[in-house]
């Protein structure tokens, strides 16, 4: 097997580490299935197993945390101009995973063959409330 270094970011590498131990795998092991999925996408539908560690995946402990704190801070008018665009990228972060959730949570449905409502019942997933 070939080896190829790539410089990347302290965040980038900070998130790919948190990723990689939520899901119990080594980092390297990790980025390896991100690049093999990316340029070989599986050409059969994904299976439920798979669906749900979609569904699953989140954010770490330690991102919610500051996550949290960075909205107390917005909310005090304390944020500085950094902290602001931590919040950003960790709101786009939990956007892009909120997508891909709802997607996987469509793709479910589809294959058990009932509504997008029922899916989220049967695994205990409120809809978001507006008002």
């Amino acid at each position: 097997m070939a080896t190829l270094t790539l410089t990347i970011s302290p965040d980038l590498e900070q998130r790919l580490r948190e990723i990689a131990t939520q899901q119990g795998i080594d980092p390297a092991s990790y980025i390896l299935n991100l690049l093999q999925q990316r340029l070989n996408p599986p050409s059969s539908t994904p299976t439920e197993a798979e669906l749900l560690a979609q569904i699953n995946i989140g954010l770490s402990q330690n991102t919610w945390e500051h996550y949290h704190t960075l909205i107390a801070k917005r909310q005090a008018e304390q944020l500085s101009s950094t902290e602001q665009a931590e919040l950003i990228a960790i709101s786009e972060e939990i956007e892009q995973a909120n997508t891909q959730r709802i997607q996987a949570l469509i793709t479910l449905a589809e294959q058990r063959g009932i509504s997008l409502e029922t899916v989220m019942v049967d695994l205990g997933i409120e809809s978001p409330a507006y008002g």
